[in-house]
């Protein structure tokens, strides 16, 4: 499964199949699933969409189409509720549950909307994933997790304030697009601080494998596996990990509370 990762993801930015990509990070939790039959579906929903499609493909009516298959013919909606459950994160639990947080949702709607020749981007949104059609100023954005409501610049603001509970300045690198690498990264990143939290190691240390490969010898990606090796008892794979941060980092913030836990190890 990693090699298979590892060849999807060197390709060229815009060759990647993020569907096929985020099936592989789901292999790893659901050892036996069929990814063909995952692929499959998204080509299923597409053609669905494109029978209610006119010839004449405005950006706002395509996105009304694809709204009213995917929330109100499927009933797709975000998981509020149990929003930290990993398999909000999974694309073919998000598939067959039909609930999925912001991040995972979008990639159902960016997947299907390049099935439609329909060109839409991510948003990386600080803590709410949001994507718009690729076309020069149309100036709109579509929330995926909330039913693909249609937003606009200060409605993003608002978002950002329901999230984080406070006022949040809209800088505008917050709308940027992102690459399809960005939002891998953002998704194992995801899966691996839940199970972090979880105390699940084993399956945080998978994450954190995919990542580097997407990001080869990021400092932070070692020491954070580092750490749970040595959380595991795994001491040579923690040393080695840590090692190398600190040779990256000399400086770094916690470079003495590394030493010193590599002095214990011995």
């Amino acid at each position: 499964m990693y090699q298979a990762f590892k060849q999807e993801v060197q390709q060229p930015p815009s060759e990647i199949n993020l569907a096929l990509a985020s099936l592989l990070i789901a292999q790893l939790e659901y050892r036996y699933l069929d990814i063909n039959k995952y692929l499959n579906t998204f080509y299923l929903m597409t053609d669905k969409i494109k029978e209610r499609l006119s010839s004449t493909r405005y950006p706002l009516k395509t996105v009304h189409v694809i709204n009213q298959y995917l929330y109100e013919d499927l009933n797709f909606t975000g998981n509020g509720r149990d929003y930290y459950n990993p398999d909000n994160s999974y694309l073919n639990q998000v598939l067959d549950n039909r609930t999925g947080i912001p991040l995972s949702l979008s990639v159902i709607y960016l997947e299907i909307a390049e099935r439609l020749n329909f060109p839409m981007v991510g948003i990386g949104l600080p803590g709410h994933f949001l994507i718009r059609p690729s076309f020069e100023d149309v100036g709109i954005f579509v929330d995926p997790f909330n039913r693909g409501e249609i937003l606009f610049e200060q409605d993003c603001e608002l978002r950002l304030h329901q999230v984080y509970q406070q006022p949040v300045k809209l800088e505008k690198h917050f709308l940027a697009p992102v690459s399809k690498s960005q939002i891998l990264i953002r998704m194992l990143t995801n899966l691996k601080q839940i199970y972090i939290n979880r105390n699940e190691p084993g399956k945080a240390i998978r994450m954190i494998d995919l990542l580097l490969i997407l990001i080869p010898d990021h400092p932070l990606e070692k020491r954070d596996r580092g750490l749970i090796y040595y959380q595991i008892g795994n001491i040579e794979g923690a040393r080695s990990d840590l090692n190398f941060y600190l040779e990256l980092l000399p400086h770094a913030q916690d470079a003495a509370t590394i030493r010193q836990l590599l002095q214990q190890m011995g």
